[in-house]
């Protein structure tokens, strides 16, 4: 393979994706396969016998260590050494913590870690304390409470009403309570700690922004998908929308927190008013439907972490995608 912009021959760039097994890292994975880099991907995952190495150069199994251990330190920086590794993509949120709060243990390796802001990163990790980040700042927050009673979140906040957790990703533990009944089933249900917020907007307008962030409070210039979640709350249908209200503020949002690298914004509209629901300093389950519409992350994070060099804005083609199963089969 050639470089693009030289024509001379370029090294193979050796990537390690994290949690192939899932849907994330699956979708870095097909990123890299269409940004037509020359790479050798090696997959991680717990499970060796998942799909994910099937797509892979070659595939390591997590050890069955706490990730809190020397041990499973130590497997890391003998993976990243023994196997030259130049880029590490995560592809789960636990992933991208286990590496961010490892920064140090990790800086004399040559491998670079596709990472956000630590702040940033931190911050993502509860939503109560992100809801009240935005209205610190003034920014549009959905009013939530925590810890109150049906009495008291219906008079405050109306029905219907959501229950989230406060910390996790996607829609899981995400229910909609109606009424008291719901509201006594899912409060005991819940196995972690949650909030109750205002049910803002409706389905139709749901939508997840992609947009690379520079670090310094800038970012390359947003994909803005209109979404249909699946029951797992991934991205199961996605339209190419322009949206100025929302490009306006991711363009906000960036230089308040000046993220770095992929970052997706889940917003809902409700009339003019743009609501983040989270953001995810990180791959998100939307980053493959994002490839095949131009917006390719992964191929944005081997310029910037690998090249140092500012990712080129992309060719956004409109269109619509969908995600669906397919069967593999191994004889």
């Amino acid at each position: 393979m050639t470089n693009r912009e030289t024509s001379q021959p370029v090294d193979l760039i050796t990537v390690v994706v994290t949690a192939v097994g899932a849907l994330i890292g699956q979708g870095i994975i097909r990123s890299l396969r269409l940004s037509g880099l020359a790479v050798r991907v090696i997959g991680v995952d717990r499970d060796p016998h998942g799909i994910g190495p099937y797509w892979c150069d070659a595939f390591f199994a997590k050890p069955a260590f706490d990730e809190s251990s020397d041990a499973y330190l130590d497997f890391w920086k003998s993976l990243l050494a023994e196997e030259a590794v130049d880029l590490v993509l995560p592809g789960l949120e636990l992933d991208v913590l286990f590496f961010s709060r490892n920064r140090a243990a990790f800086a004399d390796l040559d491998a670079r870690i596709v990472l956000n802001d630590p702040t940033v990163i931190e911050l993502a990790q509860d939503k109560w304390d992100f809801g009240l980040e935005l209205e610190r700042l003034g920014l549009p927050a959905i009013p939530a409470r925590l810890g109150a009673g049906w009495t008291d979140c219906v008079r405050e906040l109306g029905l219907p009403l959501l229950l989230k957790p406060r910390q996790g990703n996607g829609s899981r533990g995400i229910a909609v309570l109606r009424d008291e009944d719901d509201f006594a089933y899912w409060s005991r249900k819940s196995t972690d700690e949650f909030l109750i917020q205002k049910f803002i907007g409706n389905d139709e307008q749901e939508f997840t922004v992609g947009a690379f962030g520079l670090g310094d409070g800038a970012a390359l210039p947003p994909i803005i998908f209109r979404r249909k979640l699946s029951v797992a709350g991934n991205t199961q249908y996605a339209e190419v929308v322009e949206h100025p209200v929302l490009a306006d503020a991711v363009t906000r949002l960036a230089a308040i927190f000046k993220p770095v690298g992929p970052t997706n914004y889940q917003f809902r509209m409700d009339g003019g008013t743009p609501y983040l629901l989270e953001i995810n300093p990180r791959f998100s389950s939307s980053t493959s439907l994002r490839a095949a519409f131009g917006y390719n992350e992964a191929a944005m994070a081997v310029d910037y972490y690998l090249g140092g060099k500012k990712p080129l804005v992309p060719e956004i083609r409109p269109g619509r995608g969908w995600r669906y199963y397919e069967d593999l089969v191994v004889t």
